[in-house]
C-alpha cells in the first residue's frame, strides 16, 4: 500500500471525496470497497472501511461519511439502496450476507491523511502490519502527521522517551479509543450545531431532539441502515 500526498478541506465536497485512503482493505474486503467507493461518491459519501464478518453468519459492514465526518440514519438508508443493487450484480461475496451500513462511530478508524491531522491530541490505537522496534501494536495519543506517518506519544513510554512515527504503509488499523473526553466533546459540537441550526446558518444534521440519537449513532452501536440478507 502506497501512501500519497493529498491536501484537501475537509469540509468542502469534491476535493475532500478524492482524498485517497493511506489505509485500505484487504481480500474480500477490498473487493467490496472497489464496487461501493463510485457508489458512495455519486451521492455525496465517502468509504471509510469494510468489515467482513463470519459471526452470527457472514455481515458486510460499510462505514461510510460525508466530507465533514457526519453520516445520518437517512444517509445510511439512502446509501444501503444505492449500494444493494450495484453488490448484488457484482456479486463480490460468494455465500449469503447480511449487508450493513454505518457511520464510522465515534471511536472512528482513521484512514486519511485529514482524518490524522483532524483527530491530533486524541487518544489512538494503531496495529501495524510491519513491526516498528519490535512492536505492532501502539497505544497513545496522536501527536499528529508527520512526512509519510502519524507521530505518536506512547502511552506507556517512560519519562524522556521520544515519541515514534509510524509510517502510513506499514499500518493495518488505526482507531481513535472512546474515552469522557471524545464523547463530551462530541455533546458540545451536537449542541453548538443545534444551536447554530435554529439560528439558519449551519447544517441540518443535529438538532436538539435528536442530540442524544446523534450520539448514540456516532458511537457506532445505531448507525446501521436497514440491513438486507444477499445471496441464496
Amino acid at each position: 500500500m502506497t501512501s500519497a500526498t493529498f491536501t484537501a478541506n475537509p469540509e468542502t465536497g469534491t476535493d475532500a471525496l478524492r482524498e485517497p485512503r493511506v489505509i485500505g482493505d484487504t481480500g474480500v474486503a477490498a473487493r467490496v470497497a472497489l464496487i461501493a467507493v463510485p457508489v458512495l461518491a455519486d451521492l455525496g459519501f465517502r468509504l471509510v472501511r469494510v468489515r467482513v464478518s463470519g459471526l452470527a453468519g457472514c455481515t458486510v459492514q460499510i462505514m461510510a461519511e460525508r466530507p465533514d465526518g457526519s453520516m445520518t440514519i437517512e444517509d445510511c438508508e439512502t446509501a444501503s439502496r444505492a449500494l444493494s443493487p450495484v453488490l448484488d450484480a457484482a456479486d463480490p461475496i460468494d455465500r449469503a450476507y447480511r449487508l450493513e451500513i454505518s457511520s464510522p462511530g465515534l471511536d472512528r478508524p482513521l484512514v486519511r491523511h485529514s482524518d490524522f491531522e483532524r483527530h491530533a491530541g486524541q487518544l489512538v490505537k494503531i496495529e501495524l502490519e510491519v513491526a516498528h522496534h519490535g512492536r505492532r501494536r501502539f497505544r497513545g495519543v496522536l501527536i499528529g502527521v508527520e512526512d509519510a506517518g502519524a507521530r505518536i506519544r506512547p502511552d506507556d513510554a517512560e519519562d524522556g522517551e521520544a515519541d515514534v512515527v509510524l509510517p502510513f504503509d506499514d499500518m493495518a488499523d488505526a482507531k481513535l479509543v472512546l474515552t469522557d473526553e471524545l464523547i463530551a466533546a462530541s455533546l458540545r459540537r451536537g449542541k453548538s450545531e443545534a444551536r447554530a441550526a435554529r439560528r439558519g446558518r449551519a447544517s441540518p444534521h443535529h438538532d436538539d431532539d435528536a442530540l442524544n440519537e446523534d450520539i448514540h449513532e456516532r458511537r457506532g452501536s445505531a448507525t446501521s441502515a436497514a440491513a438486507e440478507t444477499k445471496g441464496d
